[in-house]
């Protein structure tokens, strides 16, 4: 069964041989930066703890950094991705980056998780307040664009940005429920960074 699931330890083992599938070793949604350590489990939790904890106030609205909800889509013990919720937008996140980053794992694509985790997290989004979300993708990321779509995503347009030509699309949030607080949905925990 999948499920949202707070970045924790135990997956430890399934992370790392999901992020040897990815030629660079990028994953978008993943919080990973240059620099970051994975090899030993202590590696992994301290990155863990970075990357759960709040954003530094310094660093709001800088460009580099925002408030995130980070989940990891995983079934029973197994890591198949990430997905983030960035809370609020610098520039250059509305221009071309958006509120929402997902990856699946290459070896789990094509089984429908993107679409799952992104309906998933928009119940999320809207307990934050927010009653839309933008969400983007590369021009020629078809896959990426049917996920967004199949979850009611209506392109505003698609243009060139620093980044790269991107397709920008609006999730109106006003159909979804708010996801309460302690209750038991579609993800396990909370994870309010």
């Amino acid at each position: 069964m999948l499920k949202l699931a707070d970045p924790a330890v135990t997956f430890h083992r399934s992370w790392v041989e999901a992020k040897g599938e990815w030629p660079d070793g990028h994953q978008d949604g993943s919080g990973i930066r240059p620099g970051d350590r994975f090899e030993t489990t202590k590696d992994f939790e301290a990155w863990i703890k970075r990357l759960t904890m709040p954003a530094d106030p310094a660093m709001l609205f800088s460009g580099v950094q925002v408030n995130t909800s980070r989940f990891w889509i995983v079934e029973h013990e197994t890591y198949l991705g990430a997905i983030e919720l960035r809370h609020v937008l610098t520039p250059i996140m509305l221009e071309a980056v958006g509120h929402i980053g997902y990856n699946i794992r290459p070896t789990a694509r094509g089984r429908g998780i993107a679409t799952w985790a992104l309906k998933a997290i928009l119940p999320h989004a809207r307990s934050m307040g927010l009653t839309r979300v933008l969400l983007t993708c590369d021009e020629q990321n078809l896959p990426s664009a049917r996920t967004i779509e199949k979850n009611g995503g209506v392109l505003e347009d698609i243009r060139s940005t620093e980044i790269g030509v991107k397709r920008r699309y609006w999730i109106d949030l006003s159909g979804y429920p708010c996801d309460q607080a302690g209750e038991e949905s579609s993800r396990s925990g909370s994870n309010r960074a």
